[in-house]
């Protein structure tokens, strides 16, 4: 495992950061799309697209870069630290690795076709998967493989998806659809979360035609949450950094008492609180992208667990950035109360962090109750 970048991903890391600078700034983009339910324009949908950023995960055989999620995960600070609102992640990392598994696995024509129009940046998906029941009908008629009904409560990117990849029943399988939106049978509800930058809905179907892609195993569902956790946390990783910056670079020029506030030693302890709390997430980071890729499946679910119980607390650093920042902190002006709701969508994301606390107390319990005695 690599700590630290390569050329490569530095070059990466540069290209996407003038990027959204240049065609994704906050106050030109994401302040204007915050009531928006895509969060998404064409322009900078097919500009991440020219970039080769959608297909980065896309195995080469279906025209993507087929490179790792520690590419991804370059990519995914970036769009943190920029507050980017689109579906990116949705699409290009959870949508494409769901996708590339079951190509894998044998099950990939539909699942390669798919693939391929994400790499060309020509669709935008996403997987309604958590918090809801969908079971699938086997009489779908000429047009489609089976119908589709039930809902999903909280679907990222929803309204901006063209297509949808549902998990659904299909007699004592799960088995993955896709389906079209807008389509007959498909109802989308776009929701107002606290956080403008991160957009959902709820999905509810009523016997809507989809394509099945192919049949789940359960190890296939483990790792799409795995995704979705280690994705979120590069995410949370990038805007943290950002306000960390924002703070250290105002306590430098802002002046109380004849002296810039940074030299008060009480300050100095915040931006250090910060700072650790932002480096410790780093390296979880670093570890659960490797994972992802390299490690066993056990090993792979443990890293992102231990992502979400200890880098669940990075909504911290919004909130301290916010008392360095002081008044201005509280302004409608000033994007530091965008980063921390940002921050509070990620420890809020399947679950609080102190759900993933008392899952790794409970494995460490049970590795020390099995561990073979010494004596």
């Amino acid at each position: 495992m690599n700590l630290e970048p390569t050329e490569e991903q530095l070059a990466l890391r540069d290209s996407v950061r003038r990027f959204l600078a240049d065609k994704a700034p906050i106050a030109g983009h994401v302040r204007p799309l915050l009531e928006d339910p895509t969060g998404t324009t064409d322009d900078v949908w097919h500009g991440l697209a020219e970039l080769g950023a959608t297909g980065l995960l896309v195995p080469a055989e279906h025209g993507g870069a087929e490179m790792s999620m520690a590419e991804a995960g370059v990519v995914l600070e970036e769009l943190g630290r920029a507050l980017y609102p689109g579906p990116w992640q949705s699409t290009a990392v959870i949508s494409a690795r769901l996708l590339a598994r079951l190509a894998d696995g044998g099950d990939g024509s539909e699942a390669a076709k798919l693939l391929r129009r994400i790499a060309e940046g020509s669709v935008i998906a996403t997987v309604a998967a958590h918090n809801g029941t969908v079971t699938a009908n086997g009489e779908g008629g000429d047009s489609a493989d089976a119908v589709l009904f039930g809902d999903v409560a909280s679907v990222p990117d929803a309204a901006a998806a063209g297509v949808l990849l549902v998990p659904a029943a299909e007699g004592d399988r799960s088995v993955l659809f896709a389906l079209e939106s807008p389509s007959p049978g498909v109802g989308i509800a776009p929701q107002h979360p606290a956080d403008g930058t991160r957009k959902r809905g709820a999905v509810v179907l009523q016997g809507a035609p989809a394509c099945r892609l192919g049949t789940l195993s359960p190890g296939a569902q483990g790792a799409l949450v795995d995704d979705v956790l280690v994705a979120s946390a590069a995410d949370a990783l990038g805007a943290a950094q950002a306000v960390l910056e924002l703070a250290v670079d105002y306590a430098k020029v802002r002046v109380q008492f004849g002296a810039p506030i940074g030299s008060f030693q009480a300050v100095q302890h915040l931006c250090v609180d910060m700072l650790e709390t932002v480096e410790l997430a780093r390296s979880g980071v670093v570890h659960a992208l490797w994972a992802a890729d390299a490690a066993d499946p056990e090993e792979r679910h443990l890293a992102a667990v231990r992502l979400k119980a200890f880098a669940g607390r990075l909504a911290a650093v919004g909130d301290t950035a916010i008392q360095v920042l002081g008044g201005i902190g509280f302004t409608w002006e000033h994007d530091a109360h965008l980063y921390l709701k940002r921050l509070l969508s990620w420890s809020a994301l399947l679950g609080s962090p102190d759900h993933y606390l008392q899952e790794l107390g409970s494995r460490l319990v049970q590795s020390v109750q099995t561990a073979p005695s010494r004596t």
